[in-house]
């Protein structure tokens, strides 16, 4: 396994709430059965000052208020995620399940739970000596101080857990990471794909091993297993792409050593996921606002939000930069501009076509996209003010909103 594709499982890993709430709870596990290892480093003159009659009744009381408590959080977390994902899109709920203060509150509550749960079974089988009272009231103290900052933050945290505003933050942030790493290392830092280049009949296909979304591609155990031999890679598809059983993801020219390695750096699963996907985050800010603009909501304010923030991530990310390949023996399908255009405001122009205030708003954005220092992203800008305006003036029953959103141009 190479760096980069470890690195990507860690990411994922920090981002469970399982894992975090399993790390909180062997911490409180161990912190609970070393404490009588620690009684050595205690002075003598403080072992015997603490009784466990004095220590029992705190832990009674952490171990009812944490399980209650741990309930109550598990309750809002779903239904503020819950919240989310009607209001905005399924898609957002996933970014929620990955809020990291969300589960470390859960992972401290838990396992201040376990902790005084541990501490009271040890006292009533006996493994804890009289002695040892003076290193639990310690570590008590200490898990009192982790449950304040806990409490503290997840209050903090409340007033905007499962929001709009913050559902639409979070999907932002998660669009610009990928956006920006595929403009400065274009073609996941292989060889750009040219439009027209055309498949040789020798070369050999390599088949998807599994269907689902592509979510990543290994470049760098690609290129290790290419360098054995000299062997070329085409790819025919890119990270967010769908992909079935059997079907070629790839073609190689020249031979390999053992093509099913090559499948293997292929990372294919039933959701689409934003590693290396740069058009996901466009995709989940456009259908925020299709929501926003669906009957059942009409809420075009928020529309409007998203195509603000889709604009703001279209013009940041520059133009690809002009960098050699670190990957030449892989040739991979560019990233166009016109994709991004289409994934962010195609669909919601036909679905606001009707209200003179959105597509205005959009056509605006487009204008200033023309402007880009990418030339692709300002000419698929222009290509799509002109397919703004026209669903626009088939939409529009009034003469002066027609005219007015013309003026735009």
């Amino acid at each position: 396994m190479t760096l980069s594709k470890l690195l990507m499982l860690l990411r994922r890993l920090a981002r469970n709430l399982a894992a975090r709430v399993l790390f909180g709870a062997v911490l409180a596990l161990a912190m609970a059965g070393l404490a009588p290892e620690i009684l050595p480093l205690v002075p003598k003159n403080w072992q015997g000052r603490i009784k466990p009659d004095a220590v029992i009744p705190i832990l009674n009381v952490l171990a009812g208020t944490m399980l209650t408590v741990t309930t109550f959080s598990l309750s809002v977390m779903v239904s503020a995620f819950q919240a989310a994902s009607s209001q905005a899109t399924p898609r957002a709920y996933r970014l929620h399940l990955s809020d990291t203060t969300t589960h470390t509150v859960l992972a401290v509550f838990t396992g201040a739970f376990l902790y005084s749960l541990t501490g009271l079974v040890m006292y009533r089988a006996g493994f804890y000596a009289p002695e040892t009272s003076v290193v639990i009231l310690g570590v008590t103290i200490l898990v009192i101080a982790a449950i304040v900052v806990a409490m503290l933050r997840w209050i903090a945290h409340l007033s905007t857990l499962g929001s709009l505003d913050e559902t639409l933050g979070k999907v932002e942030a998660a669009a610009s990471g990928p956006l920006m790493r595929a403009m400065q290392s274009p073609a996941l830092g292989g060889l750009p794909l040219a439009p027209d280049a055309v498949i040789p009949d020798s070369a050999t296909p390599v088949r998807a091993a599994q269907g689902g979304y592509v979510q990543f591609i290994d470049m760098v155990r690609l290129n290790g297993i290419l360098a054995k031999t000299g062997a070329t890679l085409t790819l025919a598809v890119l990270p967010g792409e769908n992909v079935l059983k059997g079907v070629p993801i790839g073609w190689t020219m020249g031979d390999v050593a053992d093509p099913d390695a090559l499948c293997a750096c292929f990372t294919i699963g039933a959701i689409r996921t934003a590693e290396q996907d740069a058009r996901y985050g466009i995709v989940v800010l456009a259908e925020v606002a299709l929501r926003a603009l669906s009957p059942g909501i009409n809420d075009p304010g928020t529309a409007i939000d998203a195509i603000h923030r889709i604009t703001r991530l279209l013009w940041d990310c520059g133009a690809p930069a002009r960098v050699p390949p670190a990957y030449p023996s892989i040739e991979v399908p560019q990233l166009r501009a016109a994709d991004l255009i289409e994934d962010g405001f195609m669909a919601v122009i036909r679905a606001g076509a009707d209200q003179p205030q959105v597509v205005g708003i959009a056509i605006d954005a487009l204008v200033q996209l023309e402007r880009s220092e990418w030339h692709e992203m300002g000419a698929a800008a222009k290509r799509a003010q002109g397919y703004a305006l026209r669903h626009a003036q088939q939409h529009l029953a009034v003469r002066e909103d027609r005219d007015t959103l013309a003026q735009r141009l």
